[in-house]
């Protein structure tokens, strides 16, 4: 444990003995300005001058607390600084009885005068530090790297001292507290070049690659301790260009390997935060890896860990306490991982699953709990945005209310589909409108072409005709029509093979509107026009309704303004019987033009 006290005299200066932040420090002027606040003896308030830093391991927060002592001390607000590092994350953390005897030791205290261990030392500590304030004296204590409350409350300093903290836990209840967050892309990569000039001025690496040096600081994931070591990686081999590095941390895959320089490792500081979690926390910080998508909603959280929700949630708020995950700033009750510690959440996870059959299937089993999840709301959801009304799932009391959850799982439903091939078709078929209707073109093509490779290895023709009719609709919205076309036919081919008259109409009423698009009108008619037959034939009177209607800009098309008019009307005339209100729009929407055309 390191215990420094600098008392005012002439020489040196108060805090010459706090050591200095490392090269490059940068990017922190919003938390400087916040925590000076907290400090400054003329600010207004009650309560002590305490700030409590916390963050997840690697992010700089001691390094800020030695720039705010520093500016504290150009501003000439403290006469000495007691420095102490309570090891809170090693496997003995310093406890606070020790604390106060080396603080005590630092402000004088004779050895054979220390009380033993008890209230009369935290006494003797605070008597010592009135008796500092009555000669006109103002102390900064900085307790660095705490991880309990209880290592820090009896440390506290009296009367107009001042105190910053810092830890990897929120630790509230001590002072004001101020979360420490990772760098700004330009801050990171201004440090990664200080970084690397410290060790050699003349290098000229990040003004050569600017483009790299971004790629690099964004693998590093803005984090302070992992931009250090890049750095001191890349001084040990001069002549590797930053696009090398940045290709080598690129990849998830043994990400966590290349931040490691031999003396700091990102590993070991994740390691030592999650040893301080208990069991059920750990598990659950594992199981969270597990989820797809970038980000996960508390219900789904607790599939996941096969818990109830409360319990569930207070799991998710003690790992936000810890700084292992955090809380999705846009929406309430949503919980987001950093790639970095995702990619440590990922190692954890599978080695746990290497350790036996049952811990495997344990994890399979949250797997596939969590797919279900997902495509059962996503299949109850879809009932609430079909446009002929209907039964709709009780799981959403609105059509607001399903959009609202497609909006915030779109990402990870988008994610899920690519685990399986069950997992692709169904989301497909659940996504499909909402996609389409939210304008998200490139995620509807990319679903419906996941849906057509499942299908293809479930070996499953009916599926794959549908794939390719959907992902035929779907480059059609995207206005890759030859494609599109494409799609179409090799669909129609399959429902012809299948004997699916229905599948086949819908075809042929697809087609004929990418054939439209391509100035084919005769064939879109003619496409049109078999689609409505076919439909008749099976007693599909919505499809038939779109088929009329979409005969009718066709014919609008071949300029048979009369024929137009009877097949928008007829249109119209279906929808109503179906109950169709969007549906009926469009056929009185399209009837209008072709009254116009006709100059009624």
């Amino acid at each position: 444990m390191n215990t420094y006290l600098q008392q005012y005299a002439p020489v040196p200066t108060a805090l010459d003995a706090l050591p200095p932040p490392p090269v490059g420090f940068t990017g922190r002027e919003d938390d400087l300005a916040y925590i000076l606040g907290v400090l400054d003896p003329d600010r207004t308030g009650e309560g002590p001058a305490v700030a409590v830093l916390s963050g997840w391991g690697g992010v700089g927060k001691t390094t800020l607390a030695y720039a705010t002592g520093h500016a504290a001390q150009r501003r000439g607000w403290f006469t000495g600084v007691l420095l102490v590092d309570l090891h809170g994350y090693d496997p003995r953390p310093a406890q606070a009885e020790e604390a106060l005897e080396a603080l005590l030791r630092s402000l004088g205290v004779p050895h054979e005068h220390l009380p033993p261990p008890g209230a009369g030392r935290e006494a003797l500590y605070r008597s010592q530090l009135n008796l500092r304030q009555e000669k006109g004296e103002r102390l900064l204590v900085v307790a660095d790297n705490a991880s309990a409350i209880a290592q820090v409350q009896p440390l506290v300093p009296p009367g107009h001292h001042g105190m910053l903290v810092t830890s990897r836990h929120r630790l509230t209840g001590l002072g004001r507290m101020r979360t420490v967050n990772r760098l700004q892309p330009e801050d990171a990569v201004a440090l990664l070049d200080a970084a690397l000039k410290n060790n050699n001025p003349d290098d000229p690496r990040v003004g050569q690659d600017p483009e790299a040096a971004e790629r690099l600081a964004s693998a590093c994931g803005y984090l302070p301790l992992a931009l250090q070591i890049t750095a001191a990686l890349l001084a040990q081999d001069p002549g590797q260009p930053l696009s090398e590095r940045a290709d080598a941390l690129g990849g998830t895959d043994g990400i966590l390997d290349g931040l490691d320089d031999g003396e700091r490792s990102l590993r070991t500081m994740f390691d030592q935060s999650l040893e301080r979690l208990t069991p059920q926390e750990q598990d659950l910080f594992r199981l969270l890896a597990l989820n797809p998508g970038p980000n996960i909603s508390t219900p789904a959280a607790a599939v996941l860990a096969d818990q109830p929700q409360p319990a569930t949630e207070r799991l998710l708020a003690r790992l936000d306490a810890s700084h292992l995950i955090e809380r999705t700033p846009a929406v309430r009750g949503r919980w987001q991982m950093h790639d970095l510690l995702r990619a440590y959440a990922n190692e954890q996870a599978a080695a746990t699953m290497d350790r036996g059959r049952a811990p495997r299937r344990r994890y399979d089993q949250a797997r596939d709990r969590l797919i279900h999840y997902y495509i059962q709301h996503a299949q109850a959801a879809k009932t609430h945005l079909h446009p002929l009304g209907g039964p709709v799932s009780a799981r959403f009391t609105d059509r607001d209310q399903a959009l609202d959850w497609f909006d915030a799982e779109r990402e990870n439903l988008m994610a899920t589909a690519h685990t399986t091939p069950h997992a692709a078709v169904h989301l497909s078929s659940a996504l499909g409108t909402y996609l389409e209707w939210r304008r998200h073109l490139q995620d509807h093509v990319v679903v419906r072409a996941l849906a057509l490779d499942a299908s293809t290895q479930l070996k499953n023709t009916y599926n794959k005709a549908t794939a390719w009719n959907n992902l035929g609709g779907a480059l059609k919205e995207l206005r890759r029509f030859e494609d599109s076309l494409l799609a179409l036919e090799t669909a129609l081919d399959l429902y012809q093979q299948t004997g699916d008259t229905n599948g086949e109409a819908t075809a042929w009423n697809n087609l004929g509107g990418v054939l439209k698009e391509l100035r084919r009108f005769d064939d879109a008619h003619h496409a049109h026009k078999t689609a409505r037959d076919l439909y008749q034939q099976t007693g599909d009177t919505h499809g038939e309704a779109s088929a009329w209607n979409n005969l009718g800009n066709a014919y609008g098309e071949l300029r048979r303004f009369d024929d137009a008019h009877h097949a928008h009307k007829t249109a119209r005339d279906l929808y109503q019987q179906t109950g169709d209100t969007h549906g009926e729009a469009s056929a009185w929407n399209n009837l209008g033009n072709a009254y116009g055309e006709l100059r009624r």
